[in-house]
């Protein structure tokens, strides 16, 4: 049985990770504002509702940490807020809070477990394919993309600081899944790929991916966007 730490469990992906590991035997932490019952009642699954971009909230993670998990397997970054509006009309404090889960949240609770991640541990974080250089672009998204593409580099830079450790860090960039946060950036796009079918893939790549990757970053998309 591992430990696992997985964000932004109340919906979508995270929420489908969240219970593969569960179910599969592990140890889950899920962190999110809001947590779905069908999480509360597993008795492998320990909930925290809190938000990645307040450092205070980040301290209730730290206490059980201590207190209880004590070592860290695996660390999934999920979590991400999206803004879908144009640059000139997006205000400084909008970009700020996109910033604060996306980059903010994902820097500060590596923070945090650093302590408890041990040789043979694997942090992955979730990106986007509009946060790789290059890669297709779409107007509205200059938060939410950006946001993406400083995490991608924030995990590089993690990959080569503890490597020493034997801490791995890698970067799923993930193309369109049918999720409730690709509906509200594309209306009315279909994906072909389902929440539930992303989290099969998370599942095996947070276990076994650092067996073959460290400070990569791996483009998860058969389309655009």
């Amino acid at each position: 049985m591992k430990n696992i730490i997985v964000t932004g469990t109340s919906r979508g992906i995270g929420l489908e990770l969240a219970l593969q590991f569960a179910n599969a035997g592990h140890h889950v932490l899920a962190l999110s504002r809001n947590m779905p019952q069908v999480l509360i009642e597993n008795s492998n699954v320990t909930c925290l509702s809190i938000d990645l971009s307040k450092k205070e909230d980040l301290k209730q993670v730290e206490q059980f940490l201590t207190s209880s998990m004590k070592k860290i397997d695996a660390v999934v970054h999920n979590a991400g807020a999206l803004l879908l509006k144009p640059f000139e009309e997006t205000s400084s404090e909008e970009f700020e809070n996109i910033y604060k889960v996306n980059v903010f949240g994902v820097a500060n609770l590596t923070r945090v477990c650093l302590p408890f991640l041990t040789k043979g541990s694997h942090v992955v974080t979730i990106s986007s394919m509009g946060g790789i250089q290059g890669s297709l672009k779409f107007a509205g998204l200059s938060a939410y993309s950006s946001s993406k593409g400083a995490v991608i580099t924030l995990s590089e830079l993690l990959a080569e600081e503890y490597k020493e450790r034997g801490i791995s860090f890698n970067v799923l960039a993930l193309g369109a899944v049918q999720t409730e946060m690709l509906a509200e950036a594309f209306p009315g796009y279909q994906a072909n790929i389902s929440a539930t079918e992303m989290a099969n893939y998370l599942f095996d790549f947070t276990l076994t991916g650092n067996k073959y990757y460290n400070g990569k970053v791996l483009q998860v998309t058969t389309s655009n966007p």
